[in-house]
């Protein structure tokens, strides 16, 4: 006890001379001129001069910005390589089916100002287009009557456009905005794990073969999932400042909803994850009914900016809002009508739901692995991801996903990156079109958040498995270069495989007309050409001389028969014949096989 009240007693003079000190150099720097350099303290026995220990204080924060630098460089990096191959693949690529319907639609907005063609999706993702439509300025031909199928086909190829030149204008638009989701997903995942979390993140995206497939076409998938994304990011920031971050993510649910109605299942979602937001930016003090009121309030600001954005995308398209629909709109009973009549939406959008409440009566054939069926299939979808994603993009997904619900300081962060995913991935499943992975698009964006915080967690193994994933993702990406649609992974054999287990937009959605014709004339000029293509695509506007083999005797088809893979998948009667009975020479793009008979 003596020794402690020494020691003590010794660290109150020591402290009392410190203070002393510290205030005699106060003073004399008091007393110099602001002119003048202060002069250099003293340094106490036994420690370094300050003028030997200031530059190891002075390279921390030239450190600090260099690391803030090389984060920018990789981000410039992953989304210069993304932006490369989407615009090769844009460039390359004839239009798939459901490009010409919005291209047109798009043209159609520009000069006729009218709600016309294409109720079945708002107008927004259009209105994108139309951006670069515009900038490639089409003639249009105003006298045109017609669907809205032919309307694309007509400014295409009968109005004396260029089609290659006006459907990559068409898609810079999409291109740019998919870049700009990716940003997105960097700063989602660098908020909750630092800036490796961010790029593993973005490399994730910025590799997806789905992603850079249709974010370079002039659809509407990409655009209307990176809203919902944005939405849920902006509610995850309101946690901190919901006063700010509340009505932008109105903002961009209304966005997402005026791109493509399929949005409409994350309302719920989102509008409850505003509510939680409120309630974590409470302050302690605050009483729990007037916390309550305000996060009722929030959420209600939410659903009006919603609204606003959506009626507004209609007026910037006709503000008189004209409406008379150029084909038949079902009549729609039930517990749907009511739900179509209850939204607050224009009639031309509850029009469009009607119209895709009829697509969902109709009995379409899919195909999953090598069988062909009637009606859907509720495990399409994750089947066709599994196939469809990278190896190593699946195991961070997961190593993410558990990340996410497993680490304490990560698990706030769930309800914003899983759910939404989950129940759009639900309502997906339980659709009648299985088409492709496009319609779970979103889950590539939430879940490459999710994967990057893995590096969040604590061991040491992680940044070293986490980089070999990556390295593994962007290889298996890569190899696929420039046949992004038809990517399947090394589990499956690859794209040249993807056929025989998938097809339309999974595989073979139109996509390879002009490189049919470019093989035709280098390898098979001169031969008779018998052609089964599915697509959008006019045949003989890439110079292709083609007739449709069904429509003659099968004695009569010699020579090349060339039939897209997704006919191929659901091929039977007469065109089954005529496959079976053909030797297969050559394959287009992973989408198109060419037969000789």
């Amino acid at each position: 006890m003596g020794r402690l009240r020494i020691s003590s007693r010794r660290r109150g003079v020591d402290g009392a001379a410190e203070r002393k000190m510290a205030l005699e150099r106060h003073a004399v720097s008091a007393s110099v001129p602001a002119s003048a350099p202060a002069p250099a303290p003293e340094a106490p026995s036994g420690v370094p001069d300050a003028s030997v220990a200031q530059p190891s204080q002075s390279s921390q924060p030239s450190r600090l910005s260099g690391r803030r630098w090389l984060v920018l460089l990789l981000v410039v990096v992953l989304l210069g390589q993304m932006a490369v191959a989407m615009v090769t693949t844009a460039v390359q690529q004839t239009p798939t089916i459901d490009e010409p319907v919005y291209v047109g639609t798009a043209a159609e907005y520009l000069h006729e100002r009218r709600l016309i063609h294409n109720p079945e999706h708002p107008p927004l993702g259009k209105l994108v287009i139309a951006v670069g439509v515009a900038a490639a300025d089409p003639h249009v031909d105003r006298s045109f009557t017609g669907d809205q199928g032919q309307l694309g086909r007509h400014l295409l190829y009968e109005s004396g456009n260029d089609p290659w030149r006006l459907m990559l204008f068409a898609r810079l638009p999409v291109i740019v905005l998919t870049l700009l989701f990716g940003l997105i997903v960097f700063a989602f995942a660098r908020e909750l794990a630092g800036p490796a979390g961010g790029l593993a993140a973005l490399a994730l995206y910025a590799f997806s073969p789905d992603l850079i497939a249709h974010g370079s076409l002039a659809t509407l998938d990409v655009p209307a999932a990176g809203f919902v994304l944005t939405s849920a990011w902006l509610l995850w920031r309101a946690r901190r400042r919901p006063r700010w971050y509340v009505p932008l993510a109105g903002v961009a649910l209304g966005a997402a909803l005026v791109t493509k109605m399929s949005t409409l299942a994350a309302v719920p979602v989102l509008l409850a994850l505003t509510g939680l937001s409120v309630w974590c930016a409470k302050s302690p003090s605050e009483p729990r009914r007037r916390v309550l009121g305000w996060a009722a309030a929030s959420a209600g600001v939410v659903a009006v900016a919603a609204i606003a954005v959506v009626w507004a995308s209609y007026l910037v398209v006709d503000p008189r809002l004209r409406w008379a629909p150029q084909q038949p709109v079902p009549v729609v009973h039930g517990l749907r009508e009511l739900v179509i009549d209850l939204l607050p939406f224009p009639e031309s959008y509850r029009d469009g739901m009607r119209v895709q409440f009829g697509f969902e009566e109709y009995p379409w054939q899919g195909f999953l692995f090598g069988r062909l069926y009637t009606g859907s299939l509720w495990y399409y979808l994750p089947a066709a991801l599994l196939v469809k994603t990278p190896l190593g993009m699946l195991a961070l997904w997961a190593a993410g996903g558990v990340a996410v619900v497993a680490v304490r300081r990560l698990r706030p962060a769930a309800p914003y990156l899983l759910v939404p995913a989950a129940v759009l991935l639900a309502a997906a499943m339980l659709g009648s079109r299985d088409f492709g992975t496009r319609y779970a698009v979103f889950v590539p964006m939430f879940l490459a958040v999710a994967a990057g915080c893995v590096l969040a967690v604590r061991w040491r193994w992680a940044p070293v498995a986490v980089g070999a994933l990556v390295a593994f993702v962007a290889v298996s990406s890569l190899r696929t270069y420039p046949y992004y649609l038809p990517y399947s992974n090394e589990a499956f054999g690859g794209p040249a495989k993807t056929h025989l287990r998938l097809h339309d937009s999974n595989v073979d959605w139109g996509q390879d007309l002009g490189r049919l014709a470019d093989r035709l004339n280098e390898r098979y000029r001169g031969e008779r050409i018998w052609l089964v293509y599915k697509g959008s695509g006019v045949p003989s506007a890439y110079g292709i001389d083609a007739a449709d083999p069904r429509k003659v005797p099968a004695r009569e088809v010699r020579g090349l028969l060339v039939v897209s893979d997704s006919s191929v998948a659901k091929a039977t009667g007469r065109l089954a014949e005529l496959i079976d009975s053909s030797r297969p020479i050559d394959t287009v793009g992973h989408s198109i096989t060419i037969y000789r008979r």
